[in-house]
């Protein structure tokens, strides 16, 4: 069956729709004709759009094959297709660099065409290419400094990691010693545990500490622009494209730091793993290969079980960056730290914000220790500075940390304080505690309560009649 496009209101209303978005939208039958194209397609393309419609899709882009157009590819698997990056000639033979996303049309379970949603990747490519050529600038600078006390992007020492913890010490033994080498290092540890801080330590007491610390956070940065942001791109590889070096060639002779490497698209995992093999990288549309002297070092925030389970990291590049394996400890295992970080965050925020705030007191350092800190040390960092926003005085109160550290442990700490009693009743009577609660924060409006408690607004009132409570 055909997807025909019919002179009626409806199909008119839905055209004029799709005209209004500003975005590129390429629509196909099941034979490969063009049935929808809108103007910013066309002038994404720089074709005029009688070009275009009514032809086949591979007559109007004859640079294209079945093989090369995602929409054709849909076509053939019925399978779609997201955030594909893809380069092609229009007629006049002016290169055209997109980012697509193809899905199938079907019809009672029979696939009739396509559709394809494009963004033109120029202007954010140049965007890229102007940070990159800033970064590179900002790194030449800095090779010229011949003060002692000059800087290469990488600020800590091991000795601004600050614990008394058994763990976190041997691991800061650990990285004196491997930061004496040029191994790749995989580093894991949640979020907010200070993975950067201990990779610029290793990168400072290593022989490399004169030369460039690049970091990286991989899911930072859209997918389409990784790979030329890492390796470089070639004069001609796309529109407007020049010579520049990617961030493999301004880190030479130091240090490329790689966070969450797992959010790193797969294609360009098997690229980074031939410069950890071979130590060579080639631009973006270049033939030319570069040399480069980096030590790479990757971090993850999930486990290496969830990754290779989950197919976001590659199992070859797995085996090689794991060659140093540090993981870093949860401040949740190591609440002894927490006494000696809120004082630490304290003395900062003193300096920041020209304050003499002395302490916690001990109500909030119970809080401190019974809490879980998804969000580890810097979660604990950002309770600190938003308490010396608003507090009085020169001791931070219960009343001055976040709501949501304050108001979960204390309720944690309580239940083994509830005197035995059947289930049912203990169950009612914290529902009842909860929902007062909740209206006490939302100044008794049901309808924000409700959304606090995550429940539908008529259930909530229900609750309110049932239990009495108004």
């Amino acid at each position: 069956m055909l997807l025909n496009a019919t002179d009626t209101k409806e199909m008119k209303m839905i055209q004029a729709i799709l005209g209004t978005i500003d975005e590129g939208i390429h629509a196909v039958d099941a034979n490969g004709i063009t049935i929808f194209y809108n103007h910013v397609a066309a002038k994404h393309d720089n074709v005029e759009r009688e070009e275009v419609l009514g032809k086949h899709l591979l007559e109007a882009f004859p640079s294209l094959s079945s093989a090369t157009s995602t929409l054709m590819k849909v076509i053939q698997t019925g399978e779609p297709i997201y955030n594909q990056h893809q380069s092609y000639y229009n007629l006049r033979g002016t290169l055209i660099d997109m980012v697509n996303t193809t899905l199938p049309i079907k019809v009672d379970g029979e696939l009739v065409g396509a559709v394809e949603i494009a963004k033109d990747l120029t202007k954010v490519k140049q965007l890229s290419e102007k940070l990159i050529d800033l970064q590179a600038r900002v790194e030449t600078g800095q090779r010229q400094k011949k003060t002692s006390n000059s800087q290469t992007g990488a600020k800590y020492q091991v000795t601004d990691i600050i614990t008394n913890d058994p763990a976190l010490e041997q691991l800061k033994k650990k990285a004196l010693k491997v930061a004496l080498t040029s191994s790749p290092i995989l580093i894991y540890g949640e979020t907010g545990t200070g993975k950067e801080l201990l990779v610029q330590s290793i990168h400072n007491a290593s022989p490399r500490q004169p030369n460039p610390f690049i970091a990286q956070n991989c899911a930072a940065i859209p997918s389409s622009l990784l790979e030329s942001i890492l390796f470089g791109t070639a004069k001609g590889s796309y529109t407007g494209a020049v010579d520049r070096p990617g961030l493999f060639e301004i880190a030479d002779g130091g240090t490329l730091f790689l966070d969450e490497i797992n959010s790193m698209p797969l294609d360009i995992q098997a690229k980074l793993l031939r410069v950890l093999e071979n130590g060579v990288i080639r631009r973006v549309g270049g033939t030319k290969e570069h040399e480069v002297n980096v030590r790479i070092i990757a971090a993850m925030n999930e486990t290496a079980d969830v990754c290779l389970r989950e197919k976001t990291l590659r199992s070859d590049l797995y085996y090689r960056l794991n060659v140093i394996n540090l993981q870093i400890p949860p401040l949740r295992e190591r609440k002894a730290d927490i006494p000696l970080l809120t004082d630490h965050f304290i003395q900062k925020y003193n300096f920041l914000f020209n304050k003499l705030v002395m302490k916690v007191d001990d109500e909030v350092r119970a809080v401190f220790n019974r809490y879980d800190w998804p969000g580890n040390v810097r979660e604990l960092e950002h309770a600190i500075e938003s308490a010396m926003n608003i507090m009085d005085g020169d001791v931070i109160t219960v009343e001055s940390i976040p709501m949501h550290i304050a108001g979960s442990a204390p309720a944690l700490a309580k239940i083994e304080d509830i005197p035995l009693q059947p289930l049912r009743k203990a169950l009612i009577k914290t529902e009842e505690n909860l929902i007062r609660q909740a209206l006490a924060e939302t100044e008794g409006n049901i309808q924000q309560a409700a959304k606090l408690l995550d429940v539908p607004r008529q259930t909530l009132q229900y609750k309110l009649t049932k239990l009495n409570i108004l």
